[in-house]
C-alpha cells in the first residue's frame, strides 16, 4: 500500500501533465483525475495543492531545471521528465519534506511514469538542484 503522500505526487504528476498537454485549466484536470482514480480527498487535495505551487512557480522552476540540467532547453525535456523535475524541485524549494525523500520520490515517478532513462535524469537534475539551493 502506498503513502497518501506518494499518492498524491503521483496524482499531481498526472494534473500537471493534463494540464500541460489538454491545456485546460486546474479545474478541468481535477474532475478528470477524479472520475478515473474514485474519490481521495486527502490524496487529491494534496495532488492539487501541490500541483498549483508547480504552475505558480512555473517560471523560475523551469531556470533551474535548465541550469541543472546540462545541454538541455526546457522544451526539449519531455513533458513528464520536465513536469518530474518541476514538482521536485517545488518540494526542494518548500522545505517541508527531507531532500532525499523528495529525490526519492521523484526517481520512482519516473520509473512509473517515465522511460528507461527517466530516473537517472532526474536523480542527477534534482541532486545538483538540491546542492544549489543548499539542501542537500
Amino acid at each position: 500500500m502506498l503513502r497518501p503522500e506518494t499518492r498524491a505526487r503521483a496524482r499531481a504528476l498526472q494534473l500537471l501533465y493534463a494540464c500541460e498537454i489538454t491545456g485546460a485549466g486546474m479545474a478541468g484536470a481535477v474532475g478528470g483525475l477524479a472520475r478515473l482514480t474514485g474519490p481521495e480527498p486527502r490524496v487529491l487535495d494534496g495532488a492539487e495543492a501541490l500541483a498549483n505551487g508547480v504552475l505558480a512557480d512555473r517560471e523560475p522552476l523551469d531556470r533551474l531545471i535548465e541550469g541543472a540540467a546540462d545541454h538541455w532547453r526546457i522544451e526539449r525535456i519531455g513533458v513528464v521528465e520536465r513536469n518530474i523535475l518541476r514538482l521536485g524541485i517545488h518540494e526542494l524549494r518548500l522545505g517541508a519534506t527531507p531532500p532525499k525523500v523528495v529525490i526519492d520520490e521523484a526517481i520512482r515517478l519516473g520509473r512509473w511514469f517515465g522511460g528507461a532513462k527517466t530516473p537517472a535524469f532526474v536523480n542527477g537534475v534534482l541532486d545538483r538542484v538540491a546542492h544549489s539551493l543548499g539542501r542537500l
